[in-house]
């Protein structure tokens, strides 16, 4: 019997073969290869370990990290608060090590660089791309939107998933505002982020929902079958209106 799985996300279409997993590969693939090598290189063990790409280069080869991945949001682990407090270390020390990356003028990110480029970004460090043990995170997958840019770009993102902050029409997933003010503060706390950081979470929170609804829209004018498919299911009025949400109360 072959041990073989097929997982389906809300964009790529990913097998597992053993200890190996076969991602489509993009553009930005070698620079994601090289950035995973970084990450194994100087002691990261929250991130694949890269195998390169296919011989006719068009998958990825990374390892396959074993776990559960926490797709599904109402799962009683996605809500503890050490599970919110592990996923900000984790997603620290991410960015501690991609800190002395190394570089390149030809390296390219599907996702812009941003400034201040402080670290490498995740891009999409949610809870559908973390791998949790024991009703922990222990690591981050698919890298593909990883990009340089600052810490609290991506700090926002994982905060928004984590805590989580969704709009109240987000049935029995949003939090009455006192509890997410807490949680967004362990978070903050447990990432280390500083006082002025920690208080432009929120609105950072809402711009980055907002570029994401430009890229999606951007990726579906260009002919992403996915991403169209998203905005035909209405994905970004949810962004939208948990942006709208954040910037009201939590001035």
């Amino acid at each position: 019997m072959t041990d073989r799985e097929v997982f389906v996300g809300g964009v790529n279409r990913v097998v597992r073969e053993g200890g190996l997993v076969r991602r489509p590969a993009g553009p930005w693939s070698p620079t994601v290869q090289r950035l995973l090598g970084h990450l194994r290189a100087v002691g990261f063990a929250g991130a694949p370990r890269p195998y390169g790409l296919s011989a006719d280069g068009t998958a990825e080869l990374v390892e396959y990290l074993p776990g559960t991945v926490g797709h599904d949001f109402s799962a009683p682990e996605l809500h503890t608060e050490a599970s919110l407090v592990a996923a900000a270390r984790l997603l620290r020390g991410l960015h501690d090590a991609t800190a002395a990356f190394a570089r390149q003028p030809d390296e390219l990110w599907q996702l812009p660089s941003r400034e201040p480029a402080e670290v490498i970004c995740h891009g999409d460090a949610a809870t559908y791309n973390t791998v949790f043990r024991d009703g922990l995170p222990t690591g981050f997958i698919d890298f593909d939107t990883a990009h340089p840019g600052p810490r609290l770009w991506d700090a926002a993102y994982t905060a928004y998933r984590f805590v989580p902050l969704y709009a109240p029409d987000e049935v029995g997933l949003s939090l009455p505002v006192a509890q997410a003010q807490r949680r967004l503060a362990l978070f903050t706390e447990a990432y280390g982020l500083s006082a002025s950081d920690s208080a432009a979470l929120p609105g950072t929170a809402a711009a980055r929902l907002r570029a994401l609804v430009d890229w999606m829209r951007e990726q579906a004018g260009a002919g992403h079958p996915a991403f169209a498919r998203h905005l035909a299911e209405g994905h970004h009025h949810r962004y939208l209106a948990d942006a709208r949400w954040i910037e009201e109360r939590f001035r």
